[in-house]
């Protein structure tokens, strides 16, 4: 897009008048930045319409990408690179007294998702766009999200985020795309001239609005939709009666149990109401989005027949895996055609991508729920696996342990995994360790009974936001060394192994390095009042906050180092700072109380001055995709230290070694990977094996207590959490005491300790030898691009989607 700075002024002050009747010098902050959204938003909407103009004319085949979460941060900044107008828009904000600075800190998050899938979800789009594949999300608008997490006394409160309260300036409602969806009721078969006919009766509607936000690719033409749907009742569905006689809670009650299907994500599934509202979630958005890509298809004229060969679905994860048994609702029931038909249809339609082998993870749903908010659905699926069964029977000679073991339904309950399954034509997995685990080991039936089906497609992440436009220095620097290819094609960023050695990189890249530790340290001290020491190694584990990603071994290393330090408080470490980042489950007790054992040893060392100079703990309250891009490019260390088999991939991992950091590491997920492009001289792995930990499962020869009582460092640890040596009630920390003691450890976190502080023992040493450090960090950027979410949709593309890139033209 070709825009001079005369014309961006001209453009942005014309809309400040027409949008708010103020000029850049009277208009507030807020203004300020709805103003250059809109205006951007503006920019992106010829080649929005071109784009689909080009998809109905020419019958491009088009991926839909159904997701419960798309974590796609800020807009503002990404919208501007993809645009290549940033400098421009920098340059002339500035000579009307703006700084963009200034006003991207204005945006919020946007409150659609939690971790690592919906991230991945985001990148996604990303790179489809960027690499001129036809493809757009499909998912729920949040009102609030996840939660805003707040610390008090140590401890996570869920406070909403209500990161809607002053509208998104990028999105775009279509009322009149709206679509119904439809709950509970009875369903019964009538014949009508010879045929049999699904009736519906009694059931509850639900208006489904789409929201759609242009996601602009990287300086192309193409523009494709995140649909985002939100909850609404049926116009009719309100009250009148009741509300004009002043009862109006009767009039609301049932607009808000309507409108709480799209209010916040991941309910709390502990209650009966909360797994309810969450499968009415899923439902929702899967049969609004199905209903909304038939709608469009049908327009074309082309047969249902071909459906499958200009359509690709793709399940991200168990939660849209409801899409197989919809699609066939609306094929046979509304459209008419035979099972047969509406199968073959719906199997070369969907496909799954699968992101753990945890069981709690692989959803399941009662029968009686499912059934009785979703009975024609229940009717498909039970059809759908009377089918299957009789399939896996006959292929077994009658075995019926195996028909039970691959049954969708079984036990009186839905097993949604073996649904997207049975359902899709694909299954992939998102690291090579676990596709090869879900091969062999979790799916090993399925595999063994559809072996063309599985594959696998290591996650990735888009390189522009995690690298190009987070750390602005550091991709300055890459450009002057090895040109700006790399944007394009990730993989040129192999060039910089010529420079690893060479000492005059070396100081530049640690210079930047340094710089990125500072900002972040006045921001830390600004933000929150936290002082940190810039020139100590910044040890940062910001993920999730489960058991399996081990934020306790992380914990534990730093008891033993606090320990030390007591004992002998002029031992000679380089100073650590470490940082932690994380949300945890309202429900998750163990994990919430993960997140108050960081927070009271942190007052505790903190606050020591015999050794606050050396060590000091840091939590960063609400961690989200914003804050990731502070902390990120400053890492000196990337802690990727989940037990072995349990995490699926990682994209954390990813972008800290494009940023530069080293992983301490299991072989677990995408680490292994990560191990393989860079060699064992620029990792520093420790742990049992993936292999060892399924044993230790299978041979259930694992004591934890036997390692607790051989190692004098451990169970003074593990002591000090119910002693009082952290000042706090000797039972606040019992329930992970026992987790360790009386559980026995599920996750192994004694086990790995010994060879785990040996590991920091080393970082401890590298770090000292400033010129391997920095050859190691420069090796780790370099064998980064392969990572890059653009080659991944590329090979989703060629050997899943079937589809072609496509060139707009304005």
């Amino acid at each position: 897009m070709v825009i001079d700075k005369e014309i961006f002024k001209l453009d942005y002050t014309e809309k400040l008048q027409t949008m708010f009747a103020e000029d850049a010098m009277d208009a507030s902050m807020i203004h300020k930045y709805f103003a250059l959204g809109a205006l951007i938003k503006d920019y992106c909407s010829k080649p929005w319409i071109e784009t689909n103009k080009e998809y109905s004319k020419n019958n491009v085949k088009q991926v839909y990408y159904f997701s419960m979460e798309f974590l796609v941060g800020k807009l503002l900044n990404s919208n501007l690179v993809n645009l290549g107008i940033k400098s421009v828009c920098s340059e002339a904000l500035l000579e009307l007294g703006i700084s963009l600075k200034d006003l991207e800190e204005i945006e919020l998050d946007a409150g659609l998702g939690n971790g690592g899938l919906g991230r991945l979800a985001a990148c996604f789009l990303d790179s489809m766009a960027s690499t001129n594949i036809p493809g757009h999300g499909c998912g729920i608008r949040y009102k609030y999200g996840l939660f805003k997490q707040k610390i008090e006394n140590g401890y996570q409160v869920e406070v909403p985020d209500n990161w809607l309260k002053g509208g998104d300036v990028w999105e775009i409602r279509k009322e009149n795309k709206s679509v119904e969806v439809r709950f509970g009721g009875e369903v019964y078969f009538s014949e009508e001239y010879g045929k049999m006919k699904v009736v519906h009766e009694n059931y509850s509607s639900v208006k489904a609005v789409p929201y759609d936000t242009p996601i602009k690719g990287y300086k192309n033409n193409m523009v494709n939709t995140l649909r985002l749907w939100s909850a609404e009742t049926m116009e009719e569905d309100f009250d009148f009666s009741s509300f004009s006689k002043g009862d109006y809670a009767q009039a609301g009650e049932d607009k808000y149990s309507v409108e709480a299907i799209s209010q916040i994500l991941y309910p709390d599934d502990s209650y009966e109401k909360g797994r309810l509202l969450r499968l009415k979630q899923e439902y929702f958005f899967v049969s609004a989005g199905i209903q909304s890509i038939l709608r469009s298809y049908k327009k074309t004229q082309k047969p249902l027949e071909d459906f499958h060969k200009y359509v690709a679905i793709q399940i991200n994860d168990t939660h849209p895996a409801v899409a197989v048994a919809e699609l066939m609702r609306i094929l046979i029931d509304e459209e008419g055609l035979s099972w047969d038909m509406a199968f073959m249809i719906t199997t070369n339609t969907m496909a799954y991508t699968n992101h753990t082998i945890m069981a709690e993870a692989l959803e399941k749903w009662p029968v009686e729920m499912f059934q009785k908010l979703l009975p024609r659905i229940y009717m498909i699926i039970e059809e759908i696996n009377k089918r299957f069964c009789n399939e896996v029977y006959h292929r077994y000679n009658g075995d019926w342990n195996k028909v039970n073991k691959m049954s969708i339904i079984y036990d009186r309950y839905i097993r949604m995994a073996y649904l997207a399954i049975v359902g899709s034509h694909s299954v992939n997995g998102v690291a090579k360790l676990h596709t090869e685990l879900l091969k062999h080991q979790e799916l090993a039936d399925f595999y063994e009974f559809f072996k063309d089906k599985f594959n696998n497609k290591t996650n990735g992440i888009t390189h522009r936001r995690w690298l190009l436009n987070s750390n602005e220095k550091l991709a300055k620097l890459i450009t002057e060394t090895i040109g700006d290819k790399w944007i394009k094609a990730p993989d040129e960023l192999v060039k910089l192994m010529d420079y690893a050695k060479d000492s005059t990189f070396q100081e530049k890249t640690q210079n930047i390095k340094i710089n990125n530790k500072i900002n972040f340290s006045n921001y830390l001290l600004t933000s929150s009042g936290i002082s940190v020491d810039p020139n100590s190694i910044f040890d940062v584990h910001v993920k999730r906050m489960h058991s399996y990603k081990r934020q306790l071994l992380n914990v534990f290393n730093i008891m033993h180092l606090y320990n030390q330090l007591r004992e002998n408080p002029n031992l000679d470490i380089v100073p650590r700072t470490f940082i932690f980042g994380a949300k945890a489950s309202p429900s998750y007790y163990i994990a919430k109380q993960t997140i108050k054992l960081i927070n009271t040893l942190a007052t505790k060392i903190n606050n020591d001055p015999i050794v606050r100079d050396k060590i000091k703990i840091v939590f960063l309250h609400n961690y989200g995709v914003s804050l990731a891009e502070k902390i990120i490019p400053c890492a000196d260390v990337s802690q990727q230290i989940s037990t072995a088999s349990k995490e699926a991939s990682g994209t954390g991992n990813m972008k800290f070694m494009m940023n530069g950091a080293i992983t301490i590491a299991t072989l677990d997920g995408a680490n292994v990977e990560i191990f393989d492009a860079v060699g064992k001289e620029n990792i520093i792995l420790f742990g049992l094996t993936a292999q060892e930990v399924i044993e230790h499962y299978k041979n259930k020869d694992y004591n934890a207590f036997d390692v607790y009582s051989n190692d004098k460092r451990l169970s003074t640890i593990v002591n000090q959490m119910i002693d009082g040596f952290l000042e706090t009630d000797k039972m606040e920390f019992k329930s992970i005491y026992d987790s360790l003691l009386v559980q026995n450890d599920e996750y192994f976190v004694l086990k790995d300790f010994d060879s785990y502080v040996k590991a920091q023992c080393e970082i401890d040493m590298l770090y000292r030898q400033k010129s391997k450090w920095q050859e190691m960090s420069i090796v780790n950027i370099a064998k980064s691009g392969m990572f890059s979410s653009d080659n991944t949709i590329k090979q989703y593309a060629k050997e899943i989607w079937g589809v072609q890139g496509v060139n707009i033209k304005l």
